[in-house]
């Protein structure tokens, strides 16, 4: 009887070993495309009412719905990134010339406007005079700017090429989750049962609408700091002013990312002359591109989330720390579903 027993616990032992060694082995195979699968899943959740939409006007055809929305992710997204990245990588080493050769050369005299500008004009005028005027400043600022710079720029292009990929495997990965949805649905809502029982349909509703909430939030926030930055670069003058709102949209998905373009927008028109109008952008990016992240997204998030701003900035930081490029849409979407969770089960509980 003791033998008997000794035997059965070893048989578990060896059965819980087994199962943990196939877990493992399966997560060691499938960690390479655990984030395009992630995002994958979210840009399907995000999109299936479209998705469905497609299936009823293609009379139930599960190929030809699933690779049309998988191409039009491929020419909505993937393609403006791609030309970002390839452009992006392409003028990296030219501007590195251009600012070294600058800062080596030494500036030029500051320019007129630059004294009148209030608060900070005469201090900035009077350390460009230092660096045009001493040699020692100058070695000074190459060292401090132009290394940084480089790595900076690398860095970022490097980011935003591994952002494409992942993207690019997304959208090969998502062609089969719409094609199979039904059924991965299906066995989600087994395992979710099986899981936590009575509660399965109610977390999963959670689940969508939050996924759901959270892209329509990042992404109509993008959209309306783009269009809004279009036309304040319109206003102003400022040359290609399409595709500065384009790229205003593309950095809207990272914290003040819409500075660095329309700051850079307002530095030309000041380098230029128009101090007007440099001042014209500053304010118009202060108070009306800048601001749209705070009324805009809040709007679209609050409705399934209520996720606070300061998990949300996390989220994104976080997600781009530990997924890359495309961390931006699953840090912050993954915290509001745990967000969400957290305080449907806080709120059960203290019905019970």
């Amino acid at each position: 009887m003791e033998y008997h027993s000794v035997d059965k616990r070893f048989e578990h032992f060896a059965q819980l070993a087994v199962v943990i060694l196939l877990v493992g082995g399966c997560f060691l195979v499938l960690k390479p495309f655990l984030t395009a699968t992630l995002l994958a899943a979210v840009v399907c959740v995000s999109t299936w009412p479209l998705y469905l939409w497609l299936l009823r006007k293609f009379k139930d055809r599960r190929n030809m719905a699933a690779l049309t929305m998988t191409l039009s992710l491929t020419l909505l997204v993937i393609l403006p990134l791609a030309l970002v990245a390839y452009n992006m990588a392409d003028n990296v080493t030219a501007f590195y010339n251009a600012l070294k050769q600058v800062v080596e050369n030494g500036p030029p005299a500051p320019p007129a406007w630059l004294k009148e500008m209030p608060l900070v004009g005469k201090s900035a005028d009077a350390y460009w005079q230092l660096v045009a005027t001493s040699q020692a400043e100058l070695a000074n600022l190459e060292q401090r700017l132009l290394e940084p710079a480089r790595i900076y720029l690398l860095a970022g292009g490097i980011m935003l090429g591994q952002g494409v990929m992942e993207m690019s495997l997304a959208a090969f990965i998502s062609f089969f989750i719409y094609r199979e949805g039904t059924a991965l649905a299906g066995f989600v809502n087994v395992a979710m049962a099986r899981l936590v029982g009575s509660h399965a349909e109610n977390i999963l509703d959670i689940i969508n609408g939050t996924v759901r909430g959270v892209m329509y939030g990042l992404l109509g926030t993008a959209l309306a700091q783009g269009v809004v930055a279009t036309i304040g670069f319109v206003i102003a003058g400022v040359p290609a002013a399409l595709l500065l709102g384009v790229f205003t949209f593309l950095f809207s998905l990272i914290p003040v990312g819409p500075l660095l373009i329309w700051g850079g927008a307002a530095v030309w028109l000041f380098y230029q002359g128009e101090a007007g109008w440099g001042i014209f952008m500053l304010l118009w990016g202060f108070f009306l591109i800048s601001s749209v992240d705070n009324v805009v997204k809040p709007i679209l998030i609050s409705r399934s989330s209520n996720l606070p701003y300061i998990l949300g900035l996390f989220g994104v930081l976080g997600g781009v720390l530990a997924f890359g490029f495309v961390g931006i849409f699953i840090g912050p979407i993954l915290l509001a579903v745990a967000y969400s969770l957290i305080k449907e089960w806080i709120a059960r509980y203290s019905q019970e």
